[in-house]
């Protein structure tokens, strides 16, 4: 429904999506599943394909430096373009507020450059269902709930700057973004003319 990407996301102007997580379970990824509207909607449906985090702009919902989107679990391949998905032994589980329950669980993942352990400093948190018999949760009417084939997924670039930073001697405390350090080294910016 309409443009999910980085010029418009459904919302009033001002208003920022920063979602918890048990709001991203309850609110986004169990209507999802349940086939249930969800209002306002404004997450995308992404498929089953592992994304390269650099190509989500303009195409899953971005909001304070974070990416969002739905997709398909994917059994054993997170295996991109570019790189792969690497999970991580970070599992959280996730509880209701109100009820104390367990309603989902956060898996942490890391993206690795090509097909070694290159890892970069852009981060997956991926959100799951739990089954409807171990959240312990009643519906007044009863409905099929697939917990097992979608997923929520949260990208995100961790603080600090890449792992293979180039050090330029000048350091004042700020650090930058792959971007940034890309853009700075290189020397012939100043040639560059641009038109009036």
């Amino acid at each position: 429904m309409g443009d999910h990407g980085c010029s418009g996301n459904n919302l009033p102007p001002g208003f920022i999506f920063s979602p918890t997580d048990e709001e991203l379970i309850l609110h986004f990824l169990h209507r999802k599943a349940s086939l249930l509207p969800c209002y306002p909607d404004i997450i995308p449906d992404l498929g089953i394909y592992p994304q390269d985090p650099w190509q989500l702009e303009g195409k899953a919902l971005w909001s304070e430096n974070q990416w969002y989107y739905f997709s398909q679990v994917m059994m054993e391949n997170q295996a991109t373009e570019n790189g792969f998905w690497k999970p991580s032994d970070i599992e959280e589980p996730i509880f209701s507020t109100s009820t104390g329950k367990k309603v989902g669980s956060k898996k942490h993942l890391v993206y690795c450059i090509g097909t070694e352990d290159a890892e970069t400093n852009w981060m997956m948190q991926e959100y799951h269902l739990c089954s409807s018999k171990s959240s312990g949760t009643s519906y007044k009417r009863k409905q099929k709930i697939d917990c097992n084939k979608w997923i929520l997924c949260r990208v995100y670039q961790r603080e600090g700057s890449c792992p293979t930073s180039l050090n330029h001697g000048d350091d004042d405390g700020t650090e930058l973004s792959c971007l940034d350090e890309m853009f700075l080294s290189m020397d012939d910016l100043d040639d560059i003319s641009f038109p009036n």
